[in-house]
């Protein structure tokens, strides 16, 4: 039976919730812009790992990450960014949504720095062959690209990642004790536990990224 929060402390107004939290600066509240400026764009190009979250028709949400090496973030212009769709699972969660929702939001990280950059924006994918060229890594082109056009951009302070120590080494968990995929795997689906007396994570598909 899925957890039923208690109605008496749940909000269902706004107004409540403001009640709550308060209301932001003007700064803050009107810190966004529609385009991307020269520094923006900067951040954006450093960064090696970002996510997309998506939603269908009917309003169920994903979130996936994304790699590549920095400058990986193609800008036509200040209002428009293009991003590589790779090999994957081939399950195109994210792609599905977008064709039938375009709406999309992207935030991007760049390691050992403690803010990030959100672009929110309206979606569409393509397999121009210049684009997909342009975008190609280790000589391969990418599948298909996603064209993003920009209609929110705003900065995150650093708060999050100093509560989270994300880039303090000494923070981190032993990886030997973290669950590994396929093991999750396994386990979600009722299956053989994997084999790891070889060690972890060593997957095949580490060495097939483009």
């Amino acid at each position: 039976m899925s957890y039923i929060p208690n109605p008496e402390f749940v909000f269902n107004t706004v107004a409540e919730l403001r009640e709550l939290v308060g209301e932001p600066r003007a700064l803050i509240r009107d810190k966004s812009t529609p385009y991307v400026t020269p520094l923006v764009q900067q951040f954006i190009q450093q960064s090696p790992y970002f996510l997309i979250a998506t939603a269908a028709h009917d309003g169920t949400c994903d979130c996936t990450p994304r790699g590549d090496p920095p400058g990986a973030v193609y800008f036509p212009d200040e209002r428009t960014l293009v991003v590589a769709d790779r090999k994957g699972n081939r399950r195109v969660d994210s792609l599905r949504n977008i064709i039938s929702n375009p709406h999309i939001g992207m935030l991007f990280l760049v390691p050992g720095t403690d803010e990030t950059v959100r672009v929110n924006g309206t979606a569409t994918l393509s397999t121009d062959p210049e684009l997909c060229q342009r975008l190609a890594q280790q000589g391969v082109p990418a599948q298909l690209v996603i064209i993003v056009a920009i209609e929110e951009v705003f900065t995150h302070c650093a708060r999050s990642i100093l509560r989270s120590k994300l880039w303090q080494p000494d923070a981190w968990p032993d990886t030997d004790t973290i669950p590994t995929l396929a093991a999750m795997l396994a386990e979600q689906k009722n299956l053989e536990p994997p084999d790891e007396s070889q060690g972890k994570r060593n997957e095949e598909y580490r060495q097939v990224l483009y």
